[in-house]
């Protein structure tokens, strides 16, 4: 299960992420408000939150890209202010929609690219060549970026994020436009690049795929980072199970005769139940009646209960 990784103030981690009391304001606007985070290496940590709730601002921040009015930010032992050439150095960027060079192909881009991290042109060519394989871009590395999809767009992204070996990962958004298998991909190729020792901070709003391959998560919302307790309060609440049968009929009488809230939708029926070990029993009750259950699981993921929990208006009355 992923795992809350905010704090009040969380410790410091030199060789990943750390921001500590960050806040950034434009005019009357407060977009990020004493934001606390940690990210270790060899972790993928997911970034949550609604529309304006201050991702964006705070993925700039850590991106050298945008000045704090308070707080500090070390990413891999450096600090973003005072020194953005060392953290670019060990920092790999990938903004929600990054530009590309029209005309240049794949190839020619990501080698210019490794030539700008001062690699030597047989260098950054040779690891260009990796990168089009691991993202898979080898049937297009050497057509105009101009009539990739947005997905391919995406994927010559990543691997310009990539091209100087970074230890440190920022993704904003990275599976937008890419097709299931790709999406698995990128899963996959996370997973991986965290197992190497990388700490990986990555901004989506599509939760399930999050809840796959993140070991942490961090909730923003109006501009502040959510405390360990609201997590685990949140995450902790009532919520819906879903349940199907081979007799739906067979299902319904049985429910019926239990305690628990029941709704039915086109998809089965939906259980409002208070805890996991609650769960639990009502499956083996199910099952001991006869009931041929043929599906049984929380009807959203972790992320998406403790988001949604969090942002309910009573939540933060």
């Amino acid at each position: 299960m992923t795992e809350a990784a905010s704090q009040d103030r969380p410790p410091e981690d030199p060789a990943g992420i750390t921001v500590r009391g960050l806040s950034r304001r434009f005019g009357s606007v407060h977009a990020v408000v004493d934001a606390n985070l940690v990210v270790p290496p060899g972790s993928v940590t997911a970034l949550i939150g609604p529309n304006g709730s201050g991702k964006t601002t705070l993925l700039l921040m850590l991106a050298t890209l945008l000045a704090p009015d308070a707080g500090r930010i070390t990413i891999a032992g450096h600090d973003p202010v005072t020194d953005p050439a060392a953290v670019r150095l060990r920092m790999g960027w990938m903004p929600d929609v990054l530009g590309s060079w029209p005309s240049l192909s794949p190839r020619a881009a990501l080698t210019v690219t490794g030539q700008m991290y001062r690699m030597d042109r047989s260098q950054a060519a040779r690891r260009a060549e990796e990168l089009i394989r691991l993202t898979d871009l080898g049937d297009l590395a050497d057509r105009p970026a101009r009539v990739l999809s947005r997905g391919q767009k995406q994927r010559l992204s990543l691997a310009r994020a990539l091209v100087h070996n970074p230890r440190v990962l920022l993704l904003d958004e990275p599976a937008s436009g890419l097709d299931p298998a790709a999406r698995r991909d990128l899963q996959a190729l996370l997973r991986r690049l965290a197992g190497e020792g990388a700490a990986v901070l990555i901004s989506s709003h599509v939760l399930a795929e999050l809840d796959e391959m993140a070991d942490a998560a961090v909730y923003l919302a109006a501009g502040r980072t959510a405390s360990a307790d609201a997590i685990a309060s949140s995450s902790a609440r009532e919520r819906a199970w879903r349940i199907r049968a081979l007799n739906p009929a067979v299902l319904a009488r049985e429910l019926a005769g239990t305690d628990a809230a029941v709704s039915v939708d086109t998809f089965g029926s939906l259980v409002h139940v208070g805890s996991q070990e609650a769960a639990a029993a009502l499956l083996a009750r199910l099952v001991d009646a006869g009931v041929q259950v043929t599906e049984f699981g929380p009807a959203v993921g972790d992320l998406e209960h403790t988001f949604l929990e969090l942002n309910r208006p009573e939540a933060s009355a």
